[in-house]
C-alpha cells in the first residue's frame, strides 16, 4: 500500500482573538483521525517567550506540559483532550524559539557570513519547524495553528513562511482555513459580514487565499449570508463553515462533520473521502453529558480567579462527572479570602474540593486551612502539585505538632522543611523550563485507594512541573500519624502521591494528572475522586 504524502493544514484567525482556533483544530484533527488518517496538530505562537513557562496565568492561562517535559500554551491540552494523541516539544513553536535558533546559528557561522534578516532565514526556520514532525515519522495530515490574528505585527513572518509553503508544495498538499468572526449588532437587528471581508481581504493581501472559512457566530447565518461571505472572499459556498455558540466545546466535533468540513477539506486536498466517520464512542459521551442533569457541587481552592489559569483540571473533572452521569458544578474559592472563621462558610454545600496547584507565597495560609478543615470533616480533597505540598504541611503542623512547618519555598529558614527544593534543582539560575517537567514513572503501592483507582497497577507514568518535594527525612512519621506516602519514584525516591486511608477520600498528587485526561479516557484518579464526591452527596442528604 503507497504511504499518502503528508498534507498541511494552516489554521489561521481574524477580527478577533479567542474565537477556537484551537478548538477547530481539535476538531478537524479528531474527525480526520476517526476517517483513520494518521495526524498531529502545532501550535505556532507569534510572542516571543522561549515557552508560557515564565508567564503568569492571567497573561496566559494555563501553562500545559508534554510528556517529553515541554511547557506549553494550553491549546496543546485540547489537542490532546480531543485526539487522545501524546504532543510533544516539537508541537509547540514560538517567536522566541525561531528567533533563538537563528541567532544561536549565527553565533556558530553557519550562515557563513551572511546578513541575518526575517526573510529568508527567519521563515525558513519557520518552514523546518512546521514541517519538522513529519521528518521524524509519517503523518498523513499536519495541521498547524498559528496564534494570534491577521494584522498583528508579530505574525507576519508566520504568514509569510505560510504563503511560501503553500507555492512549495503545492494545493493539493498545503491548504488554508481561516476562522473569524460574524458579529451581531442588535441595535440594528443585524449580522454583519464586513469585518470578516476586511480579515480575508487581509490575508489575500499578504499573499494568501484561504480556500475554507470558518465563521464564529453567535446567531444561525443564512445561505444568504453565507453566499455573501463567499461571494466577496473568494470561497466556495461549501466551504464557508458556520460555527454557532454550543453549550459544549465537545459537540464542535459533531457540528463540523454535519457541515461536512473533513469532507471539503479532503476533496480540496485531492483526497477521496470515503464515507463519513460515526464517532459513536464521542457521541456516546455527548449523550451522557446531556443526559447528566444531577449537579455535584466541587470547589477550586487557588489563587487565580480564571477559569484558563485551572483549564485542564475543569476539563478532567467535567470528563469525570460525565462517566458518573453528574453534571459538574465548579466554584473557584479564593485561597487569599479563606481564614478559620470563614473557611465552613466558604465550602459550605461542597461535595468535594480541589486544591490547586501553582507558585508562590500568596493564598498558601487559606490553602492550608482549607487542608485542615476537609481533613477534619471528611470532604473528599483532592491536591495537585502545590496543593499536595500544602496538604502536607498541614499535617505537619497539625498533626505531627510542627507548628512551624512549611515549605522552603515559602520559608527558606524554617526549621521542619517537610517540603523542600529537589537537590538537582538548588544550582539551577535560570528560571525557564528548567523544573522537573514530563513524565516520570511511579511506583504505586499495593492495597492503597490510589492503587485501586489506577485498577491495580503498580507502575504508572505521569506529568510533573515542580522544583520542591517532599522531604524524605520526615517520611516515617507521616506514615506513623497515618499519612501515607503510597506513590514513589523508583529512581529518585521522590514521593508522588499521599494519602489518608482512615478519611473517605483524601489523596494528594506532586504530578499533575489533569494532563493526561481526555475525553474517551477520563484520568483514574479524577474518576475515583468524583465517584468519593458523589457517595459524600448522597450522604449529606
Amino acid at each position: 500500500m503507497k504511504i499518502m504524502e503528508t498534507r498541511y493544514i494552516f489554521i489561521t484567525g481574524g477580527v478577533a482573538s479567542s474565537l477556537g482556533k484551537g478548538i477547530i483544530s481539535a476538531s478537524l484533527g479528531k474527525l480526520l483521525q476517526a476517517r483513520g488518517y494518521d495526524i498531529t496538530i502545532q501550535k505556532f505562537d507569534p510572542y516571543i517567550n522561549i515557552d508560557p513557562g515564565t508567564l503568569n496565568p492571567y497573561e496566559h492561562g494555563e501553562c500545559y506540559v508534554t510528556a517529553d517535559g515541554q511547557e506549553t500554551d494550553l491549546d496543546l491540552g485540547h489537542y490532546e483532550r480531543f485526539t487522545g494523541i501524546e504532543t510533544t516539544r516539537d508541537n509547540s513553536v514560538t517567536t522566541g524559539k525561531i528567533y533563538l535558533s537563528v541567532i544561536e546559528k549565527e553565533r556558530k557561522g553557519e550562515y557563513l557570513g551572511k546578513t541575518i534578516q526575517v526573510v529568508p532565514h527567519i521563515t525558513d526556520e519557520i518552514k523546518r519547524r512546521i514541517l519538522l514532525n513529519a521528518t521524524k515519522r509519517h503523518f498523513d495530515f499536519v495541521i498547524t495553528e498559528i496564534g494570534g490574528t491577521i494584522g498583528d505585527i508579530e505574525s507576519q513572518p508566520f504568514l509569510e513562511a505560510i504563503r511560501q509553503l503553500r507555492w512549495e508544495l503545492g494545493p493539493e498538499r498545503a491548504l488554508n482555513v481561516h476562522l473569524t468572526y460574524v458579529p451581531f449588532l442588535a441595535a440594528a437587528g443585524e449580522l454583519k459580514t464586513k469585518p470578516t471581508q476586511t480579515s480575508v481581504k487581509q490575508l489575500q493581501g499578504l499573499g494568501i487565499q484561504p480556500e475554507v472559512l470558518v465563521l464564529r457566530t453567535e446567531h444561525e447565518l443564512s445561505d444568504e449570508i453565507k453566499g455573501k461571505v463567499a461571494h466577496f472572499c473568494n470561497v466556495d459556498m461549501k466551504a464557508v463553515i458556520q460555527s454557532q455558540d454550543l453549550p459544549s466545546i465537545y459537540e464542535v466535533p459533531v457540528n463540523m462533520l454535519r457541515q461536512g468540513l473533513d469532507d471539503i477539506i479532503l476533496r480540496k486536498m485531492g483526497v477521496e473521502p470515503g464515507p463519513p466517520p460515526e464517532l459513536g464512542p464521542w457521541r456516546d459521551f455527548l449523550e451522557r453529558r446531556k443526559q447528566a442533569t444531577e449537579e455535584l457541587r466541587i470547589a477550586l481552592v487557588g489563587k487565580y480567579d480564571l477559569q484558563d489559569a485551572y483549564k485542564s483540571i475543569l476539563e478532567s473533572l467535567a470528563h469525570a462527572g460525565t462517566y458518573h452521569d453528574r453534571k459538574v458544578k465548579t466554584t473557584f474559592v479564593n485561597s487569599e479570602h479563606i481564614t478559620r472563621e470563614n473557611v465552613a462558610e466558604q465550602l459550605q454545600g461542597m461535595a468535594g474540593v480541589v486544591i490547586c496547584p501553582g507558585f508562590g507565597q500568596r493564598g498558601i495560609e487559606g490553602k492550608i486551612i482549607a487542608a485542615e478543615y476537609t481533613r477534619t470533616h471528611g470532604i473528599p480533597t483532592f491536591g495537585i502539585c502545590l496543593g499536595m505540598q500544602m496538604m502536607v504541611v498541614e499535617f505537619a503542623r497539625n498533626v505531627l505538632g510542627y507548628a512551624d512547618a512549611n515549605s522552603s519555598e515559602m520559608e527558606p529558614d524554617t526549621p521542619h522543611n517537610v517540603i523542600d527544593m529537589m537537590e538537582e534543582q538548588k544550582s539551577i539560575t535560570q528560571m525557564g523550563g528548567t523544573m522537573r517537567l514530563g513524565a516520570y514513572g511511579c511506583e504505586v503501592r499495593k492495597g492503597s485507594r490510589a492503587w485501586k483507582a489506577y485498577g491495580e497497577k503498580e507502575l504508572i507514568r505521569e506529568r510533573h512541573r515542580h522544583r520542591y518535594e517532599f522531604n524524605n527525612a520526615y517520611l516515617s512519621q507521616f506514615e506513623d500519624k497515618g499519612m501515607n506516602c503510597v506513590g514513589i519514584n523508583p529512581q529518585t525516591g521522590l514521593v508522588e502521591i499521599v494519602e489518608i486511608p482512615s478519611h473517605p477520600w483524601y489523596v494528594g498528587t506532586q504530578f499533575h494528572p489533569e494532563y493526561s485526561s481526555t475525553v474517551l479516557h477520563p484520568h483514574p484518579l479524577f474518576m475515583d475522586f468524583v465517584k468519593a464526591c458523589c457517595s459524600k452527596r448522597r450522604d449529606s442528604k
